[in-house]
């Protein structure tokens, strides 16, 4: 899968641009603050109808513009895709996928598949539980649009319970047959949410592995670990336990909406006892597993962005991925870097045709 051309309309600081891109590297280069990055964004959103660095659609637009506007020409599977992403300020966000406008963006996802390989990865080891679900729901939402629907009529039913909680604190009641219809919802919903999270690390988890032992040279025990109440009881028993606690907190406190995936080296989290270079290498470790995961879930081959990279990481890394690149690991390539000449310097140890653009 490729991305072609691409067009940008008062989307952050980029008043108006266009960019017809090379197949297989295209790489943005200038000061921090000219729009590098942004550029990177416009690209996630059109894959995701949303961006990367600020998912808050209203925030993307230009200050002082009334309207965002995003086009892209893509190809995938020798089939063009013109996909256009709009938001003018009270009304709702588009897309439109050839001219057509989806009813509901989740439609959207899993069409154009991307990873991307950023300095705020870092959040998936620092920030809370929420941040890495995001990141498992995002692979595995890529890849099986059951899944992403099912998952998005969870969280739905989920409000919907939290709302009856606190509607019966409010009135100092309880209807234990209503709250009884969204138990049985959630039941459904999230026992096959939680099952399939948990066939999914069962496929991941090796590709995870090894592309951690290739990046650390090392033979250190790294892991990823599932931690659920539901890995020891069913959801309707687990229900049952927390509902005087969930009536005292006014929301559900337990399901696959609090499930964490912890991250392990050498028997311990990575948060605490990892140094920045084992930090870095996980990071990188996942990307690419979520990479090869999607690739051959999907059958077609992620765009990849790498935002800021040769800045962030070492040499070593550095040059890991620029081995991927030259092996015909990745298909096409968008970076971002502040430093023309390192840029360049890494492009040479490429035979692959790039462009760049100066900002």
């Amino acid at each position: 899968m490729k991305l072609t051309s691409l067009s940008l309309t008062n989307y952050k600081n980029i008043s108006s641009s266009e960019f017809s891109f090379d197949e297989r590297i295209n790489c943005f280069v200038g000061n921090n603050g000219v729009g590098k990055s942004n550029i990177l964004d416009a690209i996630y959103h059109l894959c995701f109808g949303k961006g990367y660095f600020n998912p808050s659609a209203v925030q993307n637009i230009q200050f002082g513009k009334e309207f965002f506007l995003i086009e892209g020409d893509f190809v995938r599977e020798n089939r063009n895709e013109k996909i256009v992403c709009s938001l003018k300020k009270g009304n709702k966000k588009t897309i439109k996928r050839n001219g057509k406008i989806y009813d509901r963006i989740s439609d959207h996802i899993g069409l154009l598949p991307l990873v991307i390989i950023s300095p705020g990865d870092r959040d998936l080891i620092v920030e809370g539980s929420s941040t890495r679900r995001k990141f498992i729901d995002g692979v595995m939402g890529q890849t099986d649009k059951v899944y992403l629907h099912d998952l998005l009529n969870y969280n739905k039913v989920v409000a919907q319970r939290n709302a009856l909680f606190k509607y019966f604190f409010a009135n100092q009641l309880f209807e234990p047959d209503t709250l009884e219809i969204y138990n049985s919802q959630l039941i459904s919903l999230g026992t096959k949410i939680h099952n399939k999270r948990k066939a999914f690390l069962e496929q991941f988890i090796p590709i995870f592995k090894s592309h951690y032992q290739s990046i650390s040279q090392s033979e250190e025990n790294i892991d990823l670990k599932y931690e659920s109440d539901l890995n020891n009881i069913g959801f309707k028993e687990l229900l049952d336990q927390t509902l005087s606690k969930d009536r005292i907190a006014q929301f559900t406190t337990a399901g696959p909406h609090k499930e964490d995936i912890n991250f392990i080296i050498q028997d311990q989290p990575i948060k605490k006892f990892g140094s920045q270079g084992q930090q870095k290498s996980y990071l990188i470790a996942l990307k690419l597993a979520q990479f090869d995961f999607i690739k051959k879930q999907a059958g077609v081959t992620p765009i990849v962005l790498l935002d800021d990279v040769f800045d962030k990481l070492d040499q070593q890394r550095v040059s890991l991925i620029m081995q991927l690149v030259e092996s015909n690991h990745f298909g096409q390539l968008f970076l971002s870097d502040t430093h023309q000449d390192r840029t360049l310097a890494a492009l040479k140890t490429t035979q692959l045709s790039y462009s760049i653009f100066e900002l």
